[in-house]
Parts: structure tokens; C-alpha cells; sequence
């Protein structure tokens, strides 16, 4: 997966800070649109499991602060509900404009508001998903309710929501009860996913009721079981995250990857230097992987590198060797551990008889045999590890024949 940081101007001129997120072969199937929760940002642990749960299924994410939150550019007061969705609308524009059109919008809280009524306004967004997200757009004003008096009487007041100071005036307080969002919802008319937690003490569960209620199908609902509103539990926000993966496909035309020909040949690597860097797709008859180099070396370290997968061949041929003359034996071998080093070493420091002092390729290989085994058998265990296929290839006098086609 790969995080590219941006700043995204909004109609205003301020700059919104933002993190796109791509799949490991940073080619996006779809794009994704995250808006975060009230007084929330980006950074939140929740909005980067989910935004990277859904790159596993094919999604570019782009996750933004709103106007004068985390660190995009304004003031809180300037991020009143409209103006939540005017960055929703001028990030969908600058996605388009930059990689591709968005189809998703993902929102938590009263971001998931927020994404229901701009999912309203662009034609292009398929699907919508909501996480936590109250039925109507005026609910946080309880947060701070205790200072709507003081507000039209100041002009300005200091408010404390979630532990944190923020200022707000007139405009902020009034514009929540601007948009009539049960009504926007009935007429959305687009799939809709409604995540919710039914203990949720922030947003209660009948906001989730009324939300389903108030949509047209095809509507979802997914309970969060004991989640709460931030979705603090790792295993919580990756859980929505995969969820919303696997329903959005449900809405959205297949796309099939485009599948490299081997020519006849049991595999073929295919690097496309006019878009990437190190970045090798390699393809067989039915698997796909991605192989790259660390970035020490002046790669992106998308995948393994191909020292990693000669390792690999040889951990896995290993493995399956013993697993193979254990069963023959019968003997209790439950699991097997097969740890590969590769380097360069000089005759000196090998443990290992050489003709002449000379550089060689070093495969250190270790072993660990788990079961009821005696010494004996794990000795033989470590002489089979020595006969696996893999093994003997790399000991033997390989011939590449090597041609232009």
C-alpha cells in the first residue's frame, strides 16, 4: 500500500490536508472518497484501518481533514455542516481532475451525514456508506448546547467538545438546522451501507434506525456489535472497513485485471518502465504477485524483492518436503518453521569446506520442528530439509538459456 500526502484547495482557497491511499500495485480499481467525524481528522486510527482495509479490495482512498480541523487550513467556526460538504464536493473535483472519478463515499459520524447529502449532488457516486452517523444533521448541537445562548448574545463564544477548545459563532450554530437530511436521505436513491454500534452512547442506534427507514432500497444494515462511537478497537475499524469493501461490490461493475500472457511459458514478469519505478507484476497460469526492491535501494517496496521470492521458493519447497516425509513416517510433526537468509559471504566465514578462498551466494536455512519428535527424528528431519527439490536445484549446475522473442 502506498500513502501519498496532498493539499487540496477548497473553494475558499484554504488548503485540506489529505492522505490517498492506494492498493499494493497502486492501480485502483475504484475511488473512495472518507469523510471524518465532527471535531475529528484524518489521523484518527478508525479512518486509517478503514481507508486501508479497502485498498485490499481494490480502492484508492482518499481521506481529508475538513476546513479548520487536524491540519488543513480555517477556522473550526468556518466548518459548519455546509461547509463539510462544499469540501466533500471541491476533494470529489480534485480527484477527478488529478487520478479518477470517485463512485464511493464512506463517512463517519456526522461525516456520514455529510456524505449522504453530497452523494446527492454528484451523479458519478454509486454507492454511499455510513458509519455511526446520526439521522438528522442538527444532532451534534448538543455538544454544545450549553453555549447557543451565549453565541447570540457574544457573537463568538469558546466551547469545549471532546476535551478540546474549539470557537464557534452564529453562522456554525445556525447552519445545523439548514439541511433537512431525512428528506435528502428518501430521495438519495443510491445503495446505501448503514454501519452502526448498537450500545453507541455518542450517536444512539435508533439514529441508525431512522436512517434505514428514511432510505430507499438497495439499503444494508451492519451491526458493530460492541464497538464504540470512535470505533477505538483495531479489530473494530478494520472490520467496517473490510465490510464496506465486500458490499460495495455488489454496485459496482467487475473489472477484471488484466491478465499478463505467458506465451505458452509458466510465468512471465511484465515491467512497465514508462509508469513504474521497480515495480514487477509477475503472473502465472492462475497467481499474481508483485514484486519491487526497498526503498534504500531506489525502489517503492510494493512487494518482495527477487532475492526474497529465491528465498521464498526455497522456504516453501522446504516445508512441504517435510511435511511430506513426516506424514510417510507417521510421525507427530504439527508445524514447521523454515527461516531464510540470503547474503554474500566470503569462504573464510562459511563453516563449510571450499576448494580456494572465494565470494559465494549464502543461504542460511533454519529449522524448527514442532510436535511430539525425538532428537533422531529431527535430525532426519534436518538431512530431508537438505533433499527438498528447491534445494538441490540451487546446488546444482542450472542452465538459463536465455533468447529474444
Amino acid at each position: 500500500m502506498k500513502t501519498t500526502k496532498l493539499n487540496i484547495p477548497n473553494r475558499k482557497g484554504l488548503k485540506l490536508q489529505a492522505y490517498l491511499e492506494l492498493p499494493a500495485n497502486q492501480k485502483p480499481i475504484y475511488y473512495a472518497i472518507f469523510a471524518h467525524c465532527f471535531s475529528c481528522n484524518s489521523t484518527l486510527s478508525a479512518v486509517k484501518n478503514i481507508s486501508r482495509a479497502l485498498t485490499n479490495h481494490g480502492f484508492g482512498v482518499l481521506r481529508f481533514d475538513f476546513t479548520g480541523l487536524g491540519k488543513s487550513e480555517g477556522e473550526f467556526a468556518e466548518s459548519h455542516f455546509s461547509a463539510n460538504v462544499s469540501d466533500l464536493l471541491d476533494v470529489n473535483d480534485y480527484l477527478t481532475s488529478h487520478y479518477s472519478t470517485p463512485s464511493l463515499l464512506v463517512g463517519h459520524s456526522l461525516g456520514g451525514a455529510a456524505a449522504i447529502v453530497a452523494a446527492s449532488q454528484l451523479e458519478t457516486i454509486k454507492a454511499v456508506a455510513t458509519i455511526g452517523a446520526p439521522a438528522t444533521v442538527n444532532h451534534v448541537t448538543h455538544l454544545f448546547s450549553h453555549a447557543i445562548e451565549e453565541v447570540s448574545e457574544k457573537g463568538e463564544v469558546e466551547v469545549n467538545i471532546g476535551g478540546r477548545p474549539f470557537k464557534i459563532n452564529e453562522e456554525f450554530v445556525s447552519d445545523f438546522s439548514k439541511t433537512d437530511l431525512p428528506l435528502i436521505t428518501k430521495e438519495l436513491r443510491k445503495p446505501i451501507l448503514v454501519m452502526h454500534a448498537p450500545f453507541d452512547s455518542i450517536v444512539g442506534i435508533e439514529n441508525a434506525q431512522k436512517l434505514y427507514h428514511n432510505a430507499h432500497h438497495p439499503k444494508s444494515f451492519v451491526s458493530l456489535d460492541d464497538a464504540d462511537h470512535l470505533l477505538s478497537k483495531p479489530k473494530d475499524s478494520i472490520y467496517a472497513g473490510n465490510i464496506i469493501g465486500t458490499w460495495a461490490q455488489r454496485y459496482f461493475e467487475p473489472k477484471e485485471n488484466t491478465m499478463i500472457s505467458s506465451d505458452g511459458e509458466q510465468l512471465v514478469a511484465h515491467l512497465n518502465l514508462l509508469e513504474d519505478n521497480f515495480t514487477t507484476s509477475i503472473q502465472t497460469k492462475k497467481h499474481s504477485f508483485m514484486a519491487d526492491e526497498p526503498i534504500n535501494v531506489g525502489g517503492d517496496d510494493f512487494g518482495p524483492s527477487p532475492y526474497d521470492f529465491l528465498s521464498a521458493g526455497l522456504a516453501a519447497c522446504t516445508v512441504m518436503t517435510l511435511k511430506m516425509y513426516a506424514e510417510r513416517k507417521q510421525w507427530d510433526l504439527q508445524e514447521v518453521f523454515v527461516y531464510i537468509t540470503y547474503s554474500k559471504k566470503h569462504s573464510d566465514d562459511l563453516t563449510i569446506a571450499v576448494d580456494k578462498p572465494a565470494r559465494f551466494d549464502h543461504l542460511q536455512k533454519k529449522l524448527k520442528c514442532v510436535g511430539n519428535l525425538d532428537d533422531k527424528q529431527k535430525q532426519r528431519l534436518k538431512e530431508i530439509a537438505s533433499k527438498c527439490p528447491v534445494h538441490r536445484t540451487l546446488q546444482s549446475e542450472v542452465l538459463i538459456d536465455t533468447e529474444l522473442v
